[in-house]
């Protein structure tokens, strides 16, 4: 249903319930007071009719229609346009959804068009029909309320954004293969919601000086101050996740790069050990190799062997075989292999 809920106020209280736009129209005429018009994604032709009635200014009404727009201010002659992006934390999804709110802000009239289920406008209305005082401060009373409880709803975010950061911290130790996706995408929301919050402070500000000089908007400038006060808590926490972030992306670079440090000295101690073994294998097998290679000789069955028939042909053979394993140690022990 596009229309959520229109009323015509007169000084803080709700006259009557118009059952369209064009009643409300004609009670406004009517009446010395001012219209609240809550749209929920309205079509175009809806835009179309407050838009005319009220004389908003084309490039405003573009916009509205195009939707995605960043949040911002801008005054038209004597109505303001003002763009917020609400924040929402889904816990079953552990993200954050992100809003749409477009307000024109004018002398007799405030219409509110939502694109998203945040903010929760009908609490604002309530809230601020519970207050009379307040709401006959007119639209610029609609304005402040809707700022608040835009404000008010990103404190969930901050938290929810808290306890995953934490989470991130944990994992950063616990060779979470994951870990560095979950970075990169608590990254992009954060910068998201940066996206969101910054502006809102400008917004606040320059809303508070333009009510510098009105002496009858003094508890409203206090009010909206407030708001400011929280909107700046807010871009400083958001400011904190995003360097908390990055450093949690560097420590987790850096840990990568030392496990990839630590499994390569593993590998070469491994490969140094290997290779001390295959030296002293490799030296045993010369050694043995000697005495083998002059068994060998003088174990061929051959008639003609020049040593067969001297007295001293044996112990010749086996001081070779003594003398050449020890010549082969003494190399290999000078060199280290053995």
């Amino acid at each position: 249903m596009p229309i959520v809920d229109n009323a015509v106020y007169v000084q803080g209280e709700r006259t009557t319930n118009p059952d369209s736009l064009q009643s409300t129209y004609e009670l406004l005429r009517a009446r010395d007071g001012f219209a609240w018009i809550g749209l929920y994604r309205p079509s175009p032709e809806e835009i179309h009719s407050v838009a005319e009635e009220f004389s908003l200014h084309h490039l405003a009404v573009e916009d509205t229609l195009a939707g995605h727009q960043r949040p911002k201010m801008e005054r038209y002659g004597d109505t303001l346009f003002i763009v917020l992006r609400p924040a929402r934390y889904i816990d079953l999804t552990e993200q954050v959804e992100f809003g749409e709110v477009h307000l024109f802000i004018g002398p007799d009239f405030a219409i509110s068009i939502r694109h998203a289920e945040s903010p929760n406008l009908g609490l604002v209305r309530k809230r601020l029909e519970s207050n009379p005082e307040l709401l006959s401060l007119g639209p610029r009373a609609v304005m402040y309320a809707i700022l608040d409880q835009v404000v008010d709803e990103y404190v969930p975010v901050v938290n929810g954004l808290e306890i995953d950061i934490d989470e991130i911290e944990d994992q950063l130790f616990g060779d979470d293969p994951s870990v560095s996706q979950r970075i990169y995408e608590l990254s992009r929301e954060v910068i998201s919601f940066q996206r969101a919050t910054q502006p809102l402070v400008t917004i606040l500000t320059e809303l508070k000086n333009q009510l510098r000089q009105d002496e009858k908007a003094l508890e409203l400038k206090r009010d909206i101050r407030d708001v400011e006060d929280h909107a700046i808590q807010v871009v400083e926490r958001v400011d904190q996740f995003r360097a908390l972030l990055q450093n949690a992306l560097i420590t987790h670079s850096t840990l990568i790069a030392q496990r990839q440090n630590d499994e390569t000295r593993t590998l070469t101690e491994t490969s140094l050990q290997q290779g001390e073994q295959v030296k002293r294998i490799s030296s045993w097998a010369a050694i043995l190799f000697a005495p083998t290679l002059v068994g060998t000789i003088y174990g061929m069955n051959f008639t003609h062997i020049p040593e067969l028939d001297w007295l001293w042909g044996y112990p010749f053979a086996v001081g070779l075989m003594f003398a050449m394993g020890f010549a082969l140690y003494r190399a290999f022990k000078k060199r280290g292999w053995l």
